[in-house]
C-alpha cells in the first residue's frame, strides 16, 4: 500500500505542475503579460511548484534531509540526467544570455547556498527574503535584456501559447485549484510515503530524496527536454534547466524558509551539495572551455555518466 501512494504521489505532482503551468499561463495571457515574460517568469516558477511543495510539507514536518535533498538531487538530475540525456538526442546550442548570464546567476546562487549552509547550518526567513529579492533581481535583468535584444520565441512556443489564450478564465482559475490541490496531496503523500520506505527498508530519507524524490519532481524538465530536442530545439533546453536550477534555490528554499526556517540535521547533505558543485563545475568547463558554444553529444554522454556514478556512489555509501 506504501508503495502504491508513493508511486501515485508522483503521479499527483505532475499532474498537479502540469494544471499549474497550463492555468497560470492562460490567466497571465489574459491580463496581456507578453508571452516573454509568461515562458521566463510564471511557466520557470509553476514547473518548480512540486519541489516547492515537497520542500514546505517536509520542512513543516521536520524532515529537512526531505527539503534539501529534494532541491540538490533535483539539481544535479537537472544538469547531469536530463541535460545530458538531452544533448546524446541532439547538439545543443549554447545561446550568449546563458554563458554571460544564466550560468554564472546559477553558479553565483548554487555557491551562496553552500556558504549559508556552511556557516549557519541552516535557511533562516532572513536568508529567504534575501532568495526571493535576488530571484527578483534575477527576473528583472531578464526581462529588461529580452526587451533589449527583441529575443523572440519558437514558432511551437507561440502556438501553444495562442492556445491557452483561448482557455476561459473560468477553466483556466478551475484547472489552477485543481493543480494547487494535486501539489498538496501529492506532497503529502510523497513526504510520508518517503518516511515509510525509509522505515521498512532502513534506508535514510536523505538517500530516498536524492535519488527517487528529485528524480520525481525532475520528471516534467525530462519531458520537455527531450520534446524540444525531437524537436530540434534543443537549444532551449539548457536555459530552462538552468532556470530551474535557479528557481529552486531562490524560490524553493526562499518561500520554505520564511514560512518555516530550515535547519541543517547532522546527515552528510553537505557531501551531496558537493556533487551538485561538480556537476555544474564539470557543465561549465563544457560551456566556457571545450565545447566551442556547442553541447555535443559526448560531452551530454559524459554528464549523464556523471549522473549513474553519483547514483552507484550514493546508493553504495548511504544505505
Amino acid at each position: 500500500m506504501d508503495s502504491i501512494l508513493f508511486i501515485l504521489s508522483f503521479v499527483m505532482l505532475f499532474l498537479g505542475g502540469e494544471f499549474l503551468v497550463k492555468s497560470s499561463v492562460a490567466i497571465a495571457l489574459k491580463m496581456r503579460i507578453s508571452t516573454l515574460v509568461v515562458g521566463m517568469t510564471v511557466v520557470s516558477f509553476a514547473t518548480s511548484a512540486p519541489e516547492l511543495f515537497v520542500s514546505i510539507k517536509s520542512a513543516l514536518d521536520g524532515v529537512t534531509d526531505i527539503t534539501f535533498g529534494s532541491v540538490i538531487g533535483s539539481n544535479i538530475a537537472n544538469i547531469t540526467l536530463v541535460l545530458g540525456l538531452t544533448a546524446m538526442v541532439f547538439q545543443i546550442k549554447i545561446t550568449k544570455q546563458t554563458y554571460l548570464l544564466n550560468y554564472p546567476v546559477m553558479l553565483f546562487t548554487s555557491v551562496l547556498f553552500g556558504v549559508v549552509l556552511f556557516f549557519t547550518n541552516q535557511i533562516s526567513q532572513l536568508t529567504g527574503f534575501v532568495f526571493i529579492s535576488l530571484l527578483l533581481l534575477f527576473v528583472f535583468i531578464l526581462i529588461k535584456r529580452s526587451r533589449k535584444e527583441n529575443v523572440q520565441l519558437s514558432v511551437e512556443d507561440k502556438e501553444e501559447y495562442k492556445s491557452s489564450v483561448k482557455t476561459p478564465v473560468y477553466l483556466s482559475v478551475i484547472y489552477m485549484i485543481a493543480g494547487v490541490l494535486l501539489l498538496a496531496f501529492g506532497s503529502e503523500f510523497l513526504v510520508n510515503g518517503v518516511a515509510r520506505i525509509a522505515e521498512s527498508f532502513d534506508i535514510s530519507e536523505r538517500v530516498i530524496s536524492v535519488s527517487l524524490v528529485a528524480l520525481g519532481t525532475s520528471i516534467p524538465e525530462l519531458a520537455t527536454s527531450l520534446v524540444a530536442a525531437f524537436r530540434k530545439e534543443s537549444n532551449l533546453a539548457i536555459g530552462n534547466l538552468i532556470g530551474s536550477n535557479i528557481f529552486n534555490v531562490l524560490a524553493v528554499l526562499g518561500i520554505t524558509s520564511i514560512i518555516t526556517p530550515i535547519q541543517l540535521s547532522d546527515s552528510p547533505i553537505m557531501i551531496d551539495y558537493l556533487w551538485m558543485m561538480s556537476s555544474i563545475i564539470l557543465l561549465g568547463v563544457f560551456i566556457y572551455i571545450l565545447s566551442k558554444k556547442i553541447l555535443t553529444r559526448i560531452e551530454g554522454t559524459c554528464m549523464f555518466l556523471f549522473y549513474i556514478i553519483f547514483m552507484i556512489f550514493l546508493l553504495k555509501n548511504y544505505i
